[in-house]
């Protein structure tokens, strides 16, 4: 049994744009996971069934992991946005390991809008609750020598912005592309090892994100010490 052809292949042979069919998997991520979320809640029960279970244990580890690190009142405040950035993430990367489909993660576009949200946001977190004095968490603890604390933080921070970009993008399009050498070369059942690896890799890549998010937003809500 020979290889299925990569999507980016029958996106090219019908004549329709890469990147458009990056933007309809990730619309469909959104749907299959607000449909996910309502199927669930309006099925909930005391005596939970597979689907519920698995929902309740990711859910369930990725509440005890936020809450463990930002304190119960914060951790409360933002798990849902965590929660719900790592699932969306999780779902557009292991569209990557379906026949046919595409990660939309594997798509640059995607991921710096994803890295902009969370830049934003935890900026946005941070001046809302600090004000003016947010600023002091880019002057470092020495006044003298707070204009080039300044400039390095400015650069760190867009820093973490390029980072988050990259890193999704980079590990996802990586495993895309040897995903598309095997499928061409190799018969469909000598690639299932590697899908075992790769589906661990992309479980990673969304809770690396999910861990960063988690960070700057707890840095900016702290404060300057």
């Amino acid at each position: 049994m020979s290889g299925l052809p990569h999507p980016v292949l029958i996106s090219t042979a019908l004549g329709v744009p890469a990147d458009f069919m990056h933007v309809f998997y990730t619309w469909l991520a959104i749907l299959l996971l607000a449909g996910l979320g309502l199927m669930v809640r309006n099925r909930l029960t005391l005596v939970p069934g597979h689907v519920q279970n698995v929902l309740e244990v990711i859910i369930g580890g990725l509440e005890n992991f936020t809450v463990e690190n930002m304190g119960e009142k914060e951790g409360r405040r933002f798990f849902p946005l965590l929660c719900a950035l790592f699932l969306f993430i999780l779902i557009m990367n292991l569209f990557g390991l379906l026949p046919l489909f595409e990660a939309p993660t594997a798509n640059i576009n995607t991921t710096a809008s994803l890295a902009l949200f969370v830049f934003v946001y935890y900026h946005y977190i941070g001046i809302r609750r600090w004000h003016g004095r947010y600023i002091q968490q880019f002057m470092g603890p020495v006044p003298a020598i707070a204009p080039f604390m300044m400039i390095i933080e400015f650069m760190s921070h867009l820093a973490r912005l390029l980072s988050l970009t990259l890193r999704l993008f980079g590990n996802i399009y990586g495993e895309t592309m040897i995903l598309m050498l095997l499928f061409t070369l190799l018969p469909l059942i000598a690639t299932l090892p590697i899908y075992f690896l790769f589906l661990i890799a992309k479980v990673l890549q969304a809770f690396i994100v999910f861990m960063l998010a988690l960070i700057y937003i707890k840095n900016a809500a702290e404060g300057a010490h």
